[in-house]
């Protein structure tokens, strides 16, 4: 992170691209699988081991575990709960060696938040099905080997309940990919619309079984605990490099004959900083070893991701004005990472997705 990630921030950022030198570098160290078992040829790091390896990448820009991020997340974790025997072995070795990159395909333009109604559909023919439908929005969809494609295969229905997960390799005849989107920043991490038309994919892709139907959104929810916890580490991550290039610059800015490091209000920011940061680290290590005992922690995850990344938006913008002017100019990385952790409020499930999941689960668990 400190002798090859953070030297070429600002070179990602300007060409939106990571070298592919850094691409290899990042293949050889097994960051491709640090979630996946060993047995296929992954790290299998437990969730504590994971969280402390996201604070570290977190501390860098977010593009580098944007890279990694799928393969460890969402576009493995379906696959190690949910998938055949088969599907595993064909590919898991490969997600987790970097040889390929996994794409979620989840939201749609009229489908974010309220996941269950995707209008992608996904009709019978014989011993496979055709899908048609525009995902919008899909991290790593321009690199991407193989998209796990929610689409509903229930017409009759509305919501979640008929909605499958597919496992569909790029260059299937009718899938294509969009255009790069042109984002507020986070460049270098690329995002497109994926298209299906009139898609063929084997039922054996389904996830969960050999033309298993309407079972997704279970695989789905199965594997938002940990992503919700890793992405809450690259927040904690991202507030103590924002914390620690402020606590420099404000030693070293001088105003009214002193640093500025000594004026209270200045001090006063970097405390509160200080400690909302240390507080969601705590708040992570803790929900993720007790999710290696075997805790159900689904209210404490959404805790965690709802916490940490409005923490870390609190940060950026309080390392901006601790820079003053010079934190409005691209020349400091506060400009850049301002822009940067925005996302993390909205993607993964937004502030009000989990406050709703955080209450809803309250409510259940003091009616029983």
């Amino acid at each position: 992170m400190k002798e090859r990630l953070i030297p070429n921030e600002e070179r990602v950022a300007e060409e939106d691209a990571i070298p592919p030198a850094l691409i290899a570098e990042i293949r050889d160290m097994g960051l491709f699988g640090m979630s996946i078992p060993e047995e296929f040829g992954g790290l299998g790091l437990t969730m504590a081991e994971e969280v402390a390896a996201a604070f570290v990448l977190g501390q860098t820009s977010p593009v580098f575990r944007s890279l990694v991020g799928t393969n460890n997340g969402i576009g493995s974790q379906g696959i190690i709960i949910d998938g055949t025997p088969e599907q595993k072995a064909t590919y898991l070795p490969k997600l987790a060696s970097g040889e390929m990159i996994a794409s979620f395909a989840l939201t749609e333009p009229d489908a974010g938040s309220d996941a269950g109604s995707v209008r992608t559909s996904a009709r019978r023919d014989g011993d496979h099905f055709v899908l048609n439908g525009t995902k919008r929005f899909i991290t790593n969809a321009p690199h991407a080997h193989v998209f796990t494609v929610f689409a509903r295969t229930d017409p009759a229905t509305t919501n979640a309940s008929g909605v499958s997960a597919f496992l569909v390799e790029a260059g299937t005849p009718g899938l294509s990919v969009g255009p790069h989107d042109r984002k507020m920043g986070q460049k270098g991490s690329h995002t497109s619309d994926v298209i299906l038309q009139d898609v063929r994919v084997p039922a054996d892709n389904i996830i969960g079984g050999s033309g298993r139907e309407n079972q997704g959104f279970k695989t789905a929810m199965k594997v938002l605990d940990r992503g919700r916890l890793h992405i809450s580490a690259v927040c904690v991550g991202a507030a103590e490099r924002l914390i620690r290039d402020s606590l420099a610059y404000a030693m070293e800015r001088k105003q009214f004959g002193e640093p500025i490091a000594g004026k209270q209000l200045v001090q006063a920011m970097l405390a509160d900083s200080r400690a909302e940061a240390f507080a969601a680290r705590c708040m992570i290590e803790e929900t993720a070893r007790r999710k290696d005992a075997g805790v159900n922690v689904s209210t404490d995850a959404a805790c965690c991701k709802m916490y940490a990344s409005e923490m870390v938006g609190r940060v950026a913008d309080r390392a901006v004005q601790i820079h003053g002017g010079a934190g409005y100019m691209a020349d400091y990385a506060v400009e850049r990472f301002y822009r940067d952790v925005r996302l993390f409020r909205i993607y993964e499930g937004t502030t009000q997705i989990q406050q709703m999941v955080i209450a809803r689960n309250m409510i259940r668990d003091a009616a029983a």
